[in-house]
């Protein structure tokens, strides 16, 4: 709902609006002037271009919108998109809409619904949505995995359900981030457990084709699994850098890391903490600022504002990889030019006039000399701070505050002067925008547009980024570099000639293709599927599988990894798994699941079990007591799932076991003796009592039914095993906004990794 103010002085305000320097005029054809297109604008650094003739801020909004959000909207010509939630329980949705940037007027919205996530408290849309001034489409990263992409009409143009189609993972925290356009590609990110090399849970890049939504490339920079879970939201921060287009980033590990932007190859990594770094990265110079709030690598003292000296010579930065963990060379500890140790977890600096300003989580502004760390002055805004990150416009901070405080000060060389401070409806959580004399900002009530009053807006030029020069073609780019095929598939896949830098030199010309086991590969594995016709096919006959294959032309190579997933009927009892694998800790046979079936490997073993071979849910990994794993189609609908099932433990301790039916996880909930349908489990949750044994089979049987208006019903029964098959349904549950469409996989949830779960004779069948 749009909310309008009548301005004190309507005459002075119409003048402001005409009033259009030749500054403005001359900066027409500047995409970054007079737009703010992603989160931290078009420096990347919270820095603004426009500066005003007479400029003084209105307290009186010109317009509000009452939808709550934690992020930052953004804007491009006469557009503006906000990123927000509303409703309660199962009718929660996150909203992406475009606003008239001038009214507030609600030109369309585009909802989602939570699917398959363990966020909890309200925590959505912490993040931002990311415009693309070539064809004003607009991209979005969700909460709970999905990433989508509109053009302006509001038309969605491709989405991928990370989660099912590269194995993201959720987290409670709900952290999303925002996506990153450069040239062709879109960049994104997250902790995936996908297969193969890719298998282990990561915090990875992916670059994507901004047109088509094809994978491009997929980095993983870093080092470990995110620690404690941390999974980062850092926004990756562009950069030309010795002859190359890079990006910065915070990772979960701990690690900046750098990686280069046309190929995703990870090119160095400075391990500045041993928790999560999710504060967005700056550049000043030849220097990366940043901030955390954990536990540093060199003492025991949390937090640190820190600066690192970019590697001259990116192709030899001195640094190591680590043989076990792989990921970037990581460069020296002197690197580190200094670091004070402000404490901040997820607000980012701001740097200007070589000065940096950043926000301590205790919420007390600090302005800090770049080149020295020596702390200049610090300010007391609030008790604390969360997430928001301080703006730089026309000489002053804009700084919104988590209790929703709002402040303009004017920063000097030893202390800040309040302009206006104001308290805001709701909690501040998402940092401002700034565009055309127009302040933005959203709080978890609502969304505030603020007049600027001018007398004319002049703008800052954008630094000139350096050309890249193609050199000499060294490899092949494959586009798209990952497939997913089902029997009968076929895909075409473009080939690029690229140089040591990732330039491209031009396409190449016909290719050799064939199959292709990495020489390291711990899994000697091929893909079912050929190159013919120009094109990678599965035949009708294809089996489940993943593998690679190589195209060489003129000397050159480059690969593409994929998978082939099976048609419906599917069935698996794994009595065909040889257990010639010997496990690490306990000593006993074990097979790994298929490769095919997404961080199945990691999550599961093919054990024996009173003389039958069935899956077992792994214990040995803390980050995968709650399992997801997916076998088919994330676009699949329409079918039935059918295991048996059964949970380790006893009266006080039984883990959770359950299959996945089109985004819904239906369960056996041991300790709670219940039947559950969820899809996120404070949000979509029903039960019905079910008494549930430890070490007992159970068959599980459910399938989800679509109406015409867009409303489900999801159904499951559960029996003893060898038992008859009741004819009732053992519990329904409707869904007015029902998931239309998922991958059918398996569920398994063991506190604290104590007990396992246990599953056999899956089978999966059209409706």
């Amino acid at each position: 709902m749009i909310k309008r103010f009548v301005l004190a002085s309507l005459a002075f305000t119409l003048a402001a609006n005409v009033a259009v320097t030749q500054a403005q005029e001359s900066a027409a054809g500047d995409i970054h002037k007079g737009n703010w297109i992603s989160w931290r604008g078009p420096l990347q650094n919270g820095v603004s271009l426009e500066s005003y003739q007479n400029g003084s801020f209105n307290p009186e909004p010109l317009w509000t919108y009452d939808i709550a959000g934690r992020g930052t909207p953004v804007i491009y010509k006469d557009r503006l998109y906000s990123w927000g939630y509303r409703g309660k329980g199962p009718d929660l949705e996150e909203v992406l809409t475009a606003h008239d940037a001038e009214t507030g007027e609600v030109i369309w919205e585009r909802a989602t619904h939570d699917i398959m996530s363990d966020t909890v408290y309200d925590r959505y849309t912490i993040g931002s949505p990311a415009i693309d001034p070539e064809t004003e489409n607009v991209f979005l990263a969700t909460t709970y995995g999905l990433v989508s992409a509109y053009n302006k009409a509001g038309d969605l143009l491709w989405r991928h359900s990370m989660v099912e189609r590269f194995g993201r993972l959720t987290f409670p925290n709900g952290r999303a981030g925002a996506p990153v356009i450069d040239g062709e590609i879109l960049i994104i990110r997250g902790v995936t457990s996908y297969w193969g090399k890719e298998g282990p849970a990561r915090d990875r890049f992916f670059g994507f084709n901004k047109n088509t939504g094809e994978l491009i490339w997929s980095s993983t920079p870093g080092v470990g699994p995110p620690f404690l879970s941390d999974s980062s939201f850092s926004t990756p921060y562009l950069d030309t850098r010795d002859g190359k287009r890079v990006f910065y980033a915070g990772t979960g590990c701990g690690n900046i890391v750098c990686v280069n932007v046309k190929d995703g190859t990870p090119l160095w990594r400075f391990q500045a903490a041993k928790g999560g770094i999710n504060s967005s990265p700056v550049v000043e110079g030849d220097h990366v600022i940043c901030v955390h709030g954990v536990e540093n690598i060199m003492s025991t003292a949390s937090g640190g504002l820190f600066s690192i000296k970019i590697p001259e010579d990116l192709d030899n930065t001195g640094g190591v990889v680590d043989e076990a963990q792989g990921g970037a060379p990581e460069i020296p500890h002197d690197t580190q030019d200094w670091r004070n140790f402000i404490e901040m977890f997820t607000s980012s600096p701001l740097v200007h006039d070589g000065v940096v300003y950043q926000i301590s989580k205790s919420g007390i502004l600090y302005a800090v000399d770049a080149k020295s760390g020596k702390t200049k002055w610090e300010f007391k805004l609030s008790n604390e701070q969360l997430h928001a990150s301080p703006i730089f416009v026309n000489g002053w901070l804009v700084i919104p505050m988590f209790p929703g405080e709002f402040y303009i000060l004017k920063p000097g060389e030893d202390k800040a002067e309040v302009v206006h401070e104001m308290k805001l409806d709701g909690n501040c959580i998402g940092s401002a925008a700034v565009c055309r004399g127009r302040l933005y900002v959203h709080t978890t009530e609502k969304l505030y547009c603020f007049e600027i009053k001018n007398e004319g807006i002049t703008y800052d030029d954008v630094p000139a980024e350096p050309a890249l020069e193609p050199g000499e073609a060294t490899s092949l780019l494959t586009v798209p570099s990952d497939v997913l095929l089902k029997p009968g598939d076929a895909v075409s896949v473009a080939l690029e000639k690229v140089d040591a830098n990732g330039v491209t030199v031009g396409e190449a010309g016909a290719a050799e293709w064939a199959k292709f086991v990495p020489p390291t590969a711990k899994v000697k594995s091929e893909m079912d599927a050929e190159y013919t016709g120009g094109k990678l096919t599965a035949p009708a006959s294809a089996q489940m599988s993943a593998g690679m294959f190589k195209a060489s032309s003129d000397g050159l190579a480059g690969f593409v990894r994929g998978r082939v997933i099976p048609d419906l009927p599917y069935a698996e009892d794994f009595e065909g798994f040889e257990l010639e694998e010997t496990h690490a800790v306990e000593g006993v046979p074990f097979d790994y699941p298929p490769l095919a079936w997404i961080g199945g490997r990691l999550k599961w073993e093919v054990r024996d079990l009173d003389g039958n071979k069935v899956l077992a849910k792994t214990l040995d990994r803390v980050l995968f007591q709650r399992s997801l794993t997916f076998i088919g189609d994330p676009e699949a609908s329409n079918y039935t799932v059918q295991a048996d099932v059964m949970t380790d433990g006893n009266r006080r301790i039984k883990s959770v076991v359950g299959l996945i039916n089109q985004c819904y996880i239906i369960s056996l909930v041991g300790n709670a003796n219940i039947l559950e349908v969820s899809s996120n489990h404070e949000r979509v949750k029903e039960s019905v009592p079910f008494p549930i044994e430890a070490n007992v089979w159970y068959t599980l049987k459910t399938r989800v039914d679509i109406a015409d208006d867009g409303s489900g019903v999801i159904r499951a029964k559960a029996w003893k095993r060898g038992e008859a098959e009741p004819e009732a349904w053992t519990i329904e549950v409707n869904h007015k906004n029902a998931h239309k469409q998922g991958s059918p996989g398996l569920f398994g949830f063991s506190p604290q990794s104590q007990k396992r779960v246990f599953i056999d004779n899956v089978s999966i069948t059209a409706n």
